[in-house]
Parts: C-alpha cells; sequence; structure tokens
C-alpha cells in the first residue's frame, strides 16, 4: 500500500467551496427549474437588498424584481461590469462558464444552485453539508437517477458534474439526489464483505493464487488481472424473457460463457467494456422489467439515454449484485477511487478541527476523598455516559413532578426526548425503513428506529447486518407506575429511546451488531 500513499500527493480539488458555487434561492417539491431560478449576477455598482458575509466568502442575494440596475457613471473606468464580479467576488467565475443545477434531497425537497462546469461531485456535496449544517462524516453522496429508465448510480467525488449532465437527453427528466451513501468506500475497510471468496480468483493470466487479504491492492494494481465469476440473468436482447449464464468480470470488460462454465476464450461472447460506460442499479428489477428477483443492475453507455441500449443483469441476492456493481467500479476508476477515499482524511490530519479549548478538557474523579484525574480513555467514556444517563433521569423526574408520577407522564416525557433524533423517523412503514436503509448503504449497523405499524404502544429498530434488514420490536415494560423500554422482553430496560440507543451504540446486546451509522433525512 505504500505506492498508493506516494501516489496520493498529487491530489487536489479545483478550488475552495467559496470559489465553488453559491446557493440562491431553494425550492420545494419536484417540478422544474424554472419556478425556483437562480438570480443572475449583477454588477458591483448595483445596488443588492442583502448582503452576507461569511469569513472572506461572499454570498448576495438580491431581488430582481425590487431594485432594477443602476447605470455605470464611470464606462471608461468600468468598461466591463461582469469582468469586476468575476474578479473581486467570484473568482471562479472568471475563467470558467456557470451554469444552474438543481438538487433534490430524499424528501423530494430542492435546490437550485449555480455552479462553474468544472465542479466535481464531491464540491457540490461539501457545499450542501456547509448549507444545510450537516455531520460531514464523508457518506455524504451525490446520485445520478433517470427516472424513465429507473435506475440510478453513485456519481464518484472526482466526477465532473456537467459531464454527467451532457448525456442527458432533452426529455429525460434526470435527477441529482443528495443523500447518504454509508456503503460508498466501505469495500476499502471491510473488502471480503464485498468480495465472497468463491466468486473472486485472479485471471489464468498471471499463473497466481489470489490472496484475500490483498484484494483491494490488487484491483488497484493495474499489472495484476483479478477476476470476478459467477452465474447472473440475463434479459435477452429485444424479448421479455431472462435467461441465467455464467459470467467473468475482467480488466477488458464483461464476457458470459456460452457453454456451461466453460472460460475459454472460444467460449466467452463479450457483453460491455466499462472506459465508456457506468453500471446502474435497478429500482424496480421485477415491476419494470420483468427481471426474477429485485436485485437488478445494468450496464449504460454514458451517451445513450435509451432503455434498448442497457444491458439488463439481475443478481438472486443482494451480496452477489454488491460485488459484481463493486467490481465495475473499481475495473473502470481504479486508483482514483482510493484517493476519493482517503483524501478527507488527508486534510484532516493536515488541518486538524480541534479548539484549545477542546485540547485542554480533561476528565476528573470527584467521587473520593481526593480529586484524581482520570486518565485512561475507557473509563473517562464510561463516566461521561453516566454522567449523561444520570442528568436524564434528572430531566425527566423534573418533567414528572409538576403532577403525579404516572407512566402516561413519564412516556410524556420520553416522547419529548427521542422525537428530535435524527434517527427516528415516526411514520415509517417497514417497506419505506427498508428502502431508505438501502438507499443510504447495506453496511452493518445502519439504523434508524420507527413507530410500529401494528402496535401503536410500541417502536421497531430496523438495522443492517451482513446486508440484510432485520427489525426488532421495542416493547414498553411498566413497572412500579413508571414506563421503560426494552428489546429483550424487559431483561434490559432504559427510561426512553434515547438512552437504549446509545447503550446499543456501545454494546451488542442481542442484537447482531453494534448501532452504528444511523439513516438521516434532510430537507434542502
Amino acid at each position: 500500500m505504500s505506492a498508493m500513499n506516494d501516489s496520493l500527493d498529487e491530489t487536489h480539488t479545483s478550488g475552495s467551496l467559496g470559489e465553488k458555487a453559491a446557493i440562491f434561492r431553494g425550492a420545494r417539491g419536484g417540478g422544474n427549474a424554472v419556478g425556483s431560478a437562480f438570480i443572475p449576477l449583477r454588477s458591483p455598482l448595483q445596488a443588492p437588498n442583502a448582503a452576507v458575509f461569511k469569513g472572506a466568502r461572499k454570498v448576495r442575494e438580491v431581488d430582481e424584481t425590487q431594485m432594477g440596475p443602476v447605470p455605470n457613471p464611470f464606462p471608461e473606468l468600468l468598461p466591463s461590469a461582469v469582468s469586476l464580479v468575476s474578479e473581486c467576488l467570484l473568482p471562479w467565475t472568471k475563467n470558467s462558464a456557470t451554469q444552474v443545477i438543481k438538487v433534490y434531497s430524499e424528501d423530494n425537497t430542492s435546490r437550485a444552485v449555480e455552479v462553474p462546469s468544472d465542479i466535481t461531485a464531491r464540491d457540490i456535496c461539501q457545499l450542501f453539508i456547509l448549507k444545510n449544517h450537516c455531520v460531514d462524516d464523508h457518506s455524504w453522496t451525490l446520485f445520478e437517477q433517470i427516472p424513465h429508465l429507473s435506475i440510478e448510480r453513485t456519481i464518484e467525488d472526482h466526477e465532473s458534474v456537467m459531464e454527467v449532465q451532457s448525456g442527458w437527453g432533452m426529455d429525460s427528466h434526470c435527477c441529482l439526489y443528495f443523500r447518504k451513501n454509508y456503503a460508498k468506500y466501505e469495500f476499502f475497510k471491510k473488502p471480503l464483505d464485498f468480495f465472497p471468496e468463491h466468486m473472486v480468483s485472479i485471471s489464468s493470466e498471471t499463473n497466481g493464487i489470489m490472496n484475500h487479504s490483498q484484494l483491494i491492492q490488487t484491483f488497484l494494481s493495474s499489472s495484476s488481472c483479478p477476476e470476478i465469476h459467477g452465474f447472473l440473468h440475463a434479459k435477452e436482447h429485444g424479448r421479455k424473457s431472462w435467461k441465467k449464464f455464467y459470467f467473468v468480470l475482467r480488466r477488458s470488460g464483461l464476457y458470459f460463457s456460452n457453454k456451461g462454465t466453460s472460460k475459454e476464450p472460444r467460449h466467452l461472447q463479450f457483453i460491455a467494456e466499462f472506459s465508456d460506460s457506468d453500471v446502474y442499479t435497478l429500482l424496480s428489477a421485477k415491476k419494470v422489467y420483468g427481471a426474477p428477483t429485485d436485485y437488478g443492475f445494468c450496464v449504460k453507455a454514458s451517451k445513450s439515454s435509451s432503455a434498448r441500449d442497457l444491458k439488463l443483469l439481475c443478481a438472486d441476492d443482494e451480496q452477489t449484485r454488491t460485488c459484481w456493481v463493486t467490481a465495475m467500479r473499481l475495473f473502470k476508476y481504479g486508483m482514483q477511487l482510493y484517493q476519493n477515499f482517503i483524501q478527507p482524511y488527508q486534510k484532516q490530519k493536515s488541518s486538524p478541527m480541534r479548539s484549545i479549548s477542546e485540547n485542554s478538557l480533561v476528565a476528573i474523579d470527584f467521587s473520593g476523598h481526593k480529586t484524581r484525574v482520570i486518565e485512561n480513555p475507557s473509563e473517562a467514556l464510561s463516566v461521561a455516559v453516566e454522567e449523561g444517563l444520570s442528568w436524564r433521569r434528572k430531566s425527566c423526574h423534573r418533567l414528572s413532578s409538576h403532577g403525579s408520577p404516572s407512566a402516561s407522564q413519564s412516556s410524556i416525557s420520553s416522547i419529548a426526548i427521542h422525537v428530535a433524533q435524527p434517527w427516528f423517523h415516526s411514520k415509517l412503514s417497514r417497506e419505506e425503513a427498508q428502502k431508505l436503509i438501502t438507499q443510504q448503504g447495506l453496511v452493518d449497523g445502519v439504523f434508524l428506529v420507527r413507530d410500529s405499524q401494528s402496535n401503536p404502544r410500541t417502536f421497531v429498530l430496523s438495522l443492517c447486518h451482513t446486508q440484510k434488514i432485520k427489525h426488532f420490536q421495542i416493547v414498553p415494560v411498566e413497572e412500579n407506575s413508571e414506563l421503560f423500554y426494552s428489546l429483550d422482553d424487559g431483561h434490559t430496560r432504559f427510561s426512553d429511546l434515547l438512552q437504549l440507543v446509545e447503550f446499543y451504540q456501545l454494546n451488542r446486546g442481542v442484537l447482531p451488531c453494534k448501532l452504528k451509522h444511523h439513516c438521516a433525512r434532510i430537507s434542502l
């Protein structure tokens, strides 16, 4: 991996966020961008109705209906107003034209953004992270969705958004979506979860044996020839039927065997290569394309927008589909994906965000006759958790002390705590919960909490483990006029859902894995 690290110094991003884009006005709901269009640039001599200064970045919001243009009193000094705007306000407009794009969130709220022609997907994600005050955990992703084909894909962080849009047809109604994707680079951390041993081997050209601990490095090295193989369903061209074939994915492209599982060159037929194609997942494989399962994906040429040009494929389970799609991404982008993965961590290392006050904080134990500094990080964490739980219990007691301490009042105080948490999704059905978790990445520990549809008094914890989504009922337990919540029939009780979630973030307990990533929705 040292060769990888040496090459990472060459990675860079083009311009800062202040130089990249400015959000002028948001729009809710779907529809065209006409009703929520951006405000054109003005000359500095045209007075705006509001100006907001944030550090070195300036965001100007103006209303054209209330103020007309102010004539230039010095035309000989300012022959071009736009050039002055480019020079002083928006440096990125000097050498590149700007365009307007519309980005949607999962609740279909949207925002129109004026951006330069060379802006990347990572730049747009960073812009919305800052604008919406999101926690930047490197999972926010820009998606390309093509509704009339019912397909979508992850736009890689380094990709030019304008190049992606250049492949859209005039009447295709394609969309850009901003949401989390915890699985985007998870294969770099846990490659064996993404590449089952029975599906991966070394091509006969290398005459070697695959070491799965070095699998990712093998994919990234152009001198090696890893191979993905297995059975897939393929839609026959011009027909509605699907047929099962043995497929082989190599660096040179995707092939299928016309004779069982034979990999001899005379039996392999070429299907697609990825230099000018992208891999998409099918949003409704069974309903739209009549696939045998819902684990469909396809290969689409970058400049094609016709369903007839899609190479439609379908796997028997989610793990198989994830393996094929991830391998195709690695074959197409190679080392660039690894650079995308570690770039945010390199920035954190070069410019740590901890403040002086944070560095000076220490944990102190006041329980004994003498105070002592807690130097053990694990002990300090457990003390902090216990202090938080103690504070919450006191808060709940104060809420219930205004009247007689009853289970109903305890329930009200508990609702007041969990209802504002980002992991809580109140009126969400089982199917909607599974869709949301799938969209945000089938990674161990992705979870959400929702109301139970079958029992109004209970809640449900939906959790992803081994790329499968499981649902656990949170049962209310009443004792001595107090209401508790439990996942294990009352053996482990919690005064509120927030306490329950925090416990299982630190302890696996009865769950198959710890709670790690919560599903969150935002409105743009």
